[in-house]
């Protein structure tokens, strides 16, 4: 297991705001990595007392949002904005998974997965854009997810979800471009967490890191290192951009 890299300093001065970041997955990890990089952050989550505990540990902002809600995700820019001023970086991370074939799958099992995954993703990115394009500045980096591409059985709402937050990417970037906004995303193949553990067959997670080449899981601070990458200015000719974290193989 690879030790995490020291910070350097890739965030001084920016404000970020990252979606679905307490508990203990790629949104922590995120929050964190740029706490450590110098950023001042801003986390929300639709968990409010996880949230608090989230905050308070990491003694940053924290404001509850349900990325279903539109008044939710307003008040969240908006309590940012009149925070700090300004939002520098928008990580928009929320989203949900789990395991239904087709056949079985219920309107209620597609829909929430969507509307969580990539509707929310929708409503963050407009939110960030109306702040950002006017400002001329700004970053928008949105998880994905290798599923986007590949196919696997029993996450056709997951995958149909996150290759759409791929296609909302692209083209936000072209209508955020004159503006100087870049947005782009970040596609991980596996990053285990006790999340991921609770809404997956313990076997088909034992299967899915014998496909990565590394035979084994990122960390999640693996996948927040290319979204501070993503966030910083060493991605500065970068938009519209789809970044894999993975060693996984065809």
């Amino acid at each position: 297991m690879p030790d995490a890299p020291l910070p350097h300093d890739l965030l001084k001065g920016k404000i970020v705001l990252v979606t679905a970041a307490a508990g203990a997955g790629i949104g922590l990890a995120t929050a964190k990595r740029c706490i450590e990089e110098g950023a001042t952050v801003v986390i929300s989550d639709k968990h409010e007392r996880r949230l608090e505990e989230t905050a308070s540990e990491l003694g940053v902002l924290g404001i509850p949002a349900d990325v279903t809600q539109e008044t939710d995700v307003q008040r969240l820019f908006d309590a940012a904005v009149a925070e700090y001023g300004r939002i520098d970086v928008a990580v928009n991370n929320a989203g949900l998974g789990g395991t239904a074939n087709i056949i079985d799958m219920t309107d209620v099992q597609w829909n929430i997965v969507l509307d969580v995954t990539l509707n929310g993703t929708f409503r963050c990115t407009r939110a960030a854009l109306r702040h950002m394009i006017p400002r001329g500045s700004g970053v928008i980096v949105n998880i994905s997810s290798v599923l986007g591409w590949r196919a696997q059985a029993g996450q056709a709402h997951y995958a149909a979800a996150k290759a759409g937050v791929m296609a909302l990417t692209r083209a936000a970037a072209m209508e955020a471009a004159p503006a100087n906004v870049r947005v782009n995303a970040v596609a991980p193949s596996l990053a285990m967490h006790p999340f991921l553990e609770k809404v997956m067959d313990p076997g088909e997670l034992e299967h899915l890191v014998t496909l990565e080449a590394f035979g084994r899981s990122a960390e999640t601070w693996e996948v927040a290192n290319v979204i501070v990458f993503l966030a910083s200015d060493y991605s500065s000719y970068m938009t519209g951009e789809i970044v894999s974290v993975s060693s996984q193989h065809p």
